[in-house]
């Protein structure tokens, strides 16, 4: 079996960045270098101050500094890395297709197939391919077409290799992984390449934890693992609308079927809904590719996750609305939190996107506090929905640095993200600047409802009447 040496990661996003951070800082003896042709992201990630990373995540500034510089290095010469490496990950984004066939559904392929045609154009020995980014069942094959049809009489072996990251804990994931998947062909050379990969985490992970399969078991079990964790989100997200209307606590429902083995109490936590760039993305290829074999009640199974979680969202937003004596025009609702969990700065899918959009329909004037994200990472976010125009989103929603400055004359606050940090404000205080009545919503359910409302507030908490 061939060692490897050099390692290229094409994308330094949220999976290639830590990902190859945590290889290199495991395997000192490995060149691992990390590609964008983001000239920004690269700066960032080379940045003498580390807490000025694209990306945070609890733990990964103390890794990337242990070994940036050292065997780990975030470069924009994409065809050098990839010309030196022995074996090279694809980290791109995947996003859903916004345009064609498979409109809202599909993933749009264009970057995978961009960087497989870089690939085959530039490579002048043996490589390993590794899929990193979250694809479609049966992309391996295009992949490997691509490469075989336009490389330089080259050999390539295409592995599966998807993340199971959770932003917020992705370098303990990495770190101390439930198991490392790697899929490929079932030829000695397949295998082979199968068992180098293998080698690399098995610095760190015993060899069991380490699952080999055929391309397309890898490629589908990494959409529908993230199809099961959203699932369970919806289903306890649908109890807590029915715990509202027959006086249930969720909580105690959730304990209580959770004890049960067979289900176990993980992902049972209610909310205003998920959020990510996983969930709902691998559904929604999910729901395609089921409909492309003509299998409709499985694609109307697995959508209907997705209109349960669209639901939550909107049934949060117009909770609001009727408490607040159904209008909140010209009203200042203040929300805690922006990122979609906590620790993290990533808002893709963010619950809070949604509720602002539906509330900044209703001419509310919201004003937000997140602890990392940025103010133009909130304008994007709701610029990108293109339901108003942006001069409007920039009017009507406000980004400030401080909690209680958020607080000051607000009629309701809403709180979209988990920090902790939320749950140790002087809520005496942050009740003692509102207007009155002070309206507080809790889509996260961190807060304790005896305690807000022996301070005075109107207090909701989802899940519970």
């Amino acid at each position: 079996m061939k060692k490897v040496t050099k390692i290229c990661c094409i994308g330094a996003g949220y999976v290639g960045g830590p990902t190859m951070s945590v290889i290199a800082n495991q395997c000192p003896e490995i060149k691992v270098t990390v590609v964008d042709i983001n000239q920004n992201r690269i700066d960032q990630w080379n940045a003498e101050d580390l807490d000025k990373l694209p990306i945070y995540e609890p733990g990964l500034k103390e890794i990337v500094n242990a070994s940036r510089g050292k065997n780990l290095f975030f470069s924009t010469e994409v065809d050098k890395a990839i010309d030196e490496a022995e074996m090279i990950f694809i980290s791109v984004n995947t996003p859903t297709k916004t345009y064609g066939k498979g409109k809202g559904q599909a993933a749009d392929l264009k970057y995978v197939e961009l960087c497989a045609r870089n690939i085959a154009k530039v490579a002048q020995d043996d490589k390993i391919i590794v899929e990193k980014s979250t694809l479609p069942v049966r992309t391996a094959s295009a992949i490997k077409s691509i490469l075989d049809n336009t490389g330089n009489n080259v050999k390539f072996e295409i592995l599966s290799n998807p993340e199971f990251l959770a932003e917020g804990t992705a370098i303990n994931d990495l770190l101390n992984a439930d198991r490392i998947l790697i899929g490929g062909d079932d030829t000695p050379s397949g295998k082979e390449a199968k068992n180098t990969l293998s080698a690399i985490y098995e610095h760190w992970l015993p060899k069991e934890r380490i699952l080999q399969t055929n391309l397309w078991s890898s490629e589908l079990s990494k959409l529908v693992a993230n199809a099961f964790l959203a699932q369970r989100v919806s289903s306890i997200n649908a109890i807590s609308a029915l715990c509202e209307k027959t006086d249930a606590n969720v909580a105690e429902v959730s304990r209580a079927i959770g004890t049960d083995s067979r289900i176990g109490p993980k992902f049972l936590n209610a909310s205003v809904g998920f959020g990510g760039s996983c969930f709902q993305k691998d559904i929604l290829n999910l729901v395609y590719i089921a409909q492309s074999y003509g299998l409709q009640e499985v694609a109307d199974y697995w959508e209907q996750v997705i209109i349960m979680n669209d639901y939550q969202k909107r049934r949060f937003a117009e909770h609001i609305i009727s408490t607040l004596y159904n209008t909140v025009s010209g009203k200042k609702i203040t929300f805690y939190g922006w990122a979609f969990k906590k620790d993290t700065n990533d808002t893709r899918e963010s619950a809070a996107i949604y509720v602002a959009d539906a509330l900044l329909d209703e001419r509310a004037e919201i004003v937000v506090y997140d602890p990392k994200v940025s103010q133009e990472q909130m304008y994007a976010d709701l610029d990108y929905l293109g339901t108003r125009p942006p001069e409007e989103n920039r009017k009507l929603l406000k980004v400030v640095n401080d909690p209680m400055e958020a607080a000051e004359n607000a009629h309701a606050i809403a709180i979209l993200t988990e920090w902790d940090e939320f749950k140790n404000y002087d809520w005496d205080s942050v009740y003692n600047k509102m207007l009155k009545p002070a309206f507080l919503f809790d889509g996260r359910r961190i807060l304790d409802k005896e305690n807000m409302e022996n301070k005075g507030f109107h207090y909701y908490k989802i899940g519970q009447s």
